[in-house]
């Protein structure tokens, strides 16, 4: 195997299995921080890469519009996400407070209503929704929450 072929093996491997042991173990504050440094570049490919998706909330104090890269399937008119750490996500606290969102899928937005669903199965749902997302939400822990969004 060539050098580089090594090196791009172990950026996937870090990438696949040690962000997301990393997010499972570390403090919370940490990985607030580290995600704070790093969504910025997820949210420039997100809303156009198959099995993505970017979900725009209001702010529930600041009432500012705030984005966050999701692994995500857009299915006839509803587009689903599974929150890795459920409503410990200021994102879901967001939706709680007011469920009209817009999603950016495949270059796309659409306006709609979010609805959280404490009783779906969350661990099945990230699979069917993107199953790398769903390996990489699986090895980080958290409490999973499906989340429904209906397109208008």
């Amino acid at each position: 195997m060539k050098r580089g072929a090594k090196w791009s093996l172990a950026v996937v491997a870090f990438w696949f299995v040690g962000v997301p042991l990393f997010e499972r173990f570390a403090p919370r504050d940490v990985v607030r921080a580290y995600q704070r440094m790093t969504m910025p570049l997820f949210k420039l490919f997100v809303g156009f890469v198959p099995g993505f998706g970017l979900v725009e909330t209001t702010g529930r104090r600041s009432g500012l519009l705030r984005m966050t890269p999701v692994g995500a399937r857009l299915h006839e008119r509803t587009f689903w996400f599974v929150a890795g750490f459920g409503r410990d996500t200021f994102y879901i606290r967001n939706i709680e407070a007011n469920p009209r969102v817009r999603v950016k899928t495949l270059g796309r937005w659409y306006a709609g209503t979010a609805t959280i669903l404490d009783r779906d199965d969350a661990t099945k749902r990230m699979f069917w929704i993107n199953p790398m997302n769903g390996f990489f939400l699986l090895l980080a822990g958290g409490n999973r929450l499906s989340v429904r969004v209906d397109l208008d």
